[in-house]
């Protein structure tokens, strides 16, 4: 039986998928969504983060659990799972967003135990030059998520050796919630949305990008791949999308993207996750 993993983008982890497994339960499908180390019920998140009221200064001094996470640590820690996972099945991979990074290390690695890696509106890294310069967005390409990111990162990113984003400022500013929404769900409900930031985690680590994570046509171009392109998406446009593919088929024109597109947002599979189980379960 194909068992469907979910590796998650920057600031999420496992509870992101909790929606999208449900749908794929209801069709007869396996899936596991994966917590990256740092991430999820098991971290040791920042205790002012859920304080009530916050206090800034106490936020932005306090450690992180993802502080010296590398790429490495993220590629042992997937591996490990789908070589578990594969013994009993063929395993389809995918990510968002930002984990489309550890999907693509992590197919470089080991294609062999790839049945199909899949990229939802996420990153697929073609070259390398530093983390700084691959989060940058191309210019006026419709990218709604960087600004109102920059009104919830709080501390110096540079000095703390990680990315501090205070998702729940946005429960008490309507505007901000609203500049948030229209980026990553616009698609969803406002409680949809609440819900969404309540699974989210403060901190991410951008050293986590590295050139292992540069797609290598002797090994990730061994796998069949699959995009789903995000046609509303506001967080990675559809134009850098489009960018994204055919820069990683030019590295592998033998072997391109499959691609599908569904009208949705960057985190539609959150808010409308019966389509993307029925074009997931399609891939099997």
């Amino acid at each position: 039986m194909t068992t469907y993993v979910f590796i998650p983008g920057a600031s999420s982890n496992a509870q992101a998928w909790g929606p999208l497994q449900n749908e794929l339960a209801l069709r007869g499908h396996a899936s596991y969504a994966i917590d990256l180390p740092g991430h999820g019920s098991s971290a040791d998140r920042p205790a002012p983060y859920f304080a009530s009221p916050q206090d800034l200064e106490a936020l932005a001094a306090a450690p992180s659990p993802m502080k010296g996470i590398t790429l490495d640590d993220n590629v042992r820690y997937v591996v490990d799972i789908v070589t578990r996972l594969a013994a009993h099945g063929p395993v389809v991979l995918a990510a968002n967003s930002f984990g489309g990074i550890t999907l693509s290390a992590v197919a470089n690695a080991v294609p062999e135990l790839l049945h199909r890696i899949v990229y939802i509106s996420a990153a697929c890294p073609t070259g390398f030059t530093t983390p700084e310069d691959e989060v940058q967005p191309a210019e006026d390409d419709g990218n709604l998520l960087d600004a109102a990111v920059a009104r919830i990162t709080t501390g110096d990113v540079a000095a703390q050796g990680f990315a501090r984003l205070n998702w729940r400022a946005a429960h008490s500013d309507p505007d901000l919630f609203a500049e948030l929404k229209a980026a990553i769900m616009a698609d969803g409900t406002d409680a949809q949305f609440r819900a969404v930031i309540d699974t989210m985690d403060p901190d991410e680590n951008y050293d986590v990008i590295g050139p292992d994570s540069v797609i290598r046509a002797d090994r990730w171009g061994l796998v069949p791949h699959t995009y789903f392109r995000l046609s509303e998406d506001r967080s990675i446009p559809v134009q850098a999308q489009d960018r994204i593919i055919a820069e990683a088929d030019a590295v592998t024109p033998d072997n391109p993207f499959d691609v599908h597109t569904l009208a949705t947002s960057h985190v539609g599979y959150f808010s409308r996750p019966a389509e993307f189980a029925e074009a997931l379960s399609r891939l099997a």
